[in-house]
């Protein structure tokens, strides 16, 4: 009797070491941008698929295209209180498949985000397995959300357009005038909810309200995906160039489907 009750503890033990292990690693490889190592993508991936199957319940209605949408809702309201916007996304989601024709579309679930970084990261449950790489665009029916980092197997964290990585720039177009002005997004505004774009020549005639597009240099993000539209415009102290500050229509605060655009081989 005495052996069993010595044998559970050690099984406890073992367990309870094993969890805290796990828990480490991932709060690691999450708050870093370091690359994660093999033994972190390991682990990672057993916790993903964890908390995959512990959602699969509350999430698989949501999945399937046949069932009416309206229903889920219904059946699940008492779960989630905001469950109808994220249906209407996943709606949205679903329509951006006949919007980029010319790429391999992949619509992934956020599993997690990291509350110490809110607006740097998400956790989305597609990973090499689904064909995802490192730097692809992903997108939401509100335009550009970020880029793929950190692919696992079975997940990738994305880099948001509102990390406060410094070297982590985007190319974007404002057409004015019949005439593309090109700048640099990088940053992002808590206090206005706006991402900023700089380094737009003093004499261009950008307005409020224009519009703001992904340029397509550098080849990381297709060319003419939304961002937002321009709601200030700042000169620099000595008038050499100008700051923009776009006011986009996607709510980074709640982000629960997003789409990963592939290149069709």
């Amino acid at each position: 009797m005495y052996n069993q009750k010595k044998e559970k503890k050690k099984k406890m033990v073992i367990v309870i070491s094993s969890i805290i292990i796990i828990i480490f690693v991932l709060f690691y490889s999450f708050v870093s941008y370091r690359h994660m190592t093999f033994l972190e993508k390991g682990f990672k991936d057993i916790a993903i698929s964890i908390q995959k199957i512990i959602m699969y319940p509350f999430t698989e209605l949501n999945h399937q295209k046949n069932i009416d949408q309206s229903d889920s809702y219904l059946i699940q309201k008492n779960v989630n209180s905001s469950l109808e916007k994220e249906i209407q996304e996943l709606k949205d989601a679903l329509k951006l498949n006949k919007t980029f024709t010319e790429y391999d579309i992949v619509n992934a679930t956020v599993l997690s985000r990291n509350k110490g970084y809110w607006f740097n990261t998400i956790t989305i449950d597609k990973g090499s397995h689904d064909g995802i790489k490192n730097d692809m665009a992903v997108v939401t029916k509100d335009g550009l959300v970020g880029k793929t980092t950190k692919v696992t197997y079975n997940s990738s964290e994305i880099k948001l357009i509102t990390s406060d990585d410094l070297n982590y720039k985007v190319s974007v177009s404002i057409s004015v005038a019949e005439k593309d002005t090109y700048a640099i997004l990088n940053g992002y505004d808590k206090k206005t909810n706006t991402v900023k774009v700089t380094g737009v020549d003093k004499d261009s005639n950008v307005k409020i309200d224009d519009v703001v597009l992904t340029s397509g240099f550098g080849g990381l993000f297709p060319r003419g995906i939304y961002i937002g539209t321009v709601s200030k415009i700042v000169s620099d102290k000595y008038n050499l160039s100008k700051t923009l500050y776009v006011k986009t229509t996607q709510d980074f605060n709640n982000i629960h489907y997003v789409t990963v655009l592939k290149e069709k081989k």
